[in-house]
């Protein structure tokens, strides 16, 4: 039986398993069979890109605005054309600064093999792990990369802490 997996399918089950705790558990205690990993360098985190993202994905899109909205008073109709709105400027955002391909090149629903040299952090195994490579499973989704990022330049003394200023009409 072919197993299609839309888009709203991939993101329920990536809510699922995010909010189960599963996968953040999978992170912090990988599989005990997976051999021991090579030393890692941790990179101090700069959060201005990261801030100047959400900056334009509220510029675009008004994201921000979307997610602190409280939809339960709303009909799924009105919600459904604000999410329509959002979708088009957080796309028309992505598609000016960045460039993702895909994880995987083989297509959702048909079979992977992972050998023992897979890069752990571009796949993530669900469903009965155990034993060692290699695995034998079905791309659920391909997963992206960003490939390419290119953002504005930032003005001198611009705090990024705001993503989104105030608007005063006068």
């Amino acid at each position: 039986m072919e197993q299609n997996y839309g888009f709203f399918t991939r993101l329920s089950m990536a809510f699922k398993m995010i909010f189960s705790g599963a996968y953040t558990q999978s992170l912090l205690n990988p599989v005990a069979a997976e051999p021991e990993a090579p030393t890692v360098e941790i990179k101090e985190s700069n959060q201005d890109s990261a801030l100047q993202m959400l900056a334009l994905l509220q510029k675009e899109g008004r994201l921000i605005d979307f997610i602190n909205e409280d939809v339960t008073p709303f009909s799924d109709e009105q919600v459904a054309a604000a999410a329509r709105v959002v979708h088009q400027g957080v796309k028309k955002a992505l598609s000016e600064h960045v460039t993702f391909t895909p994880v995987s090149h083989v297509a959702e629903g048909e079979p992977l093999t992972l050998q023992a040299d897979y890069k752990r952090s571009e796949f993530q195994l669900i469903g009965n792990v155990a034993g060692q490579p290699p695995f034998n499973g079905t791309v659920i989704h391909k997963g992206w990369k960003v490939s390419e990022m290119t953002l504005p330049a930032v003005v001198e003394g611009t705090d990024l802490n705001i993503v989104a200023a105030a608007e005063v009409e006068l």
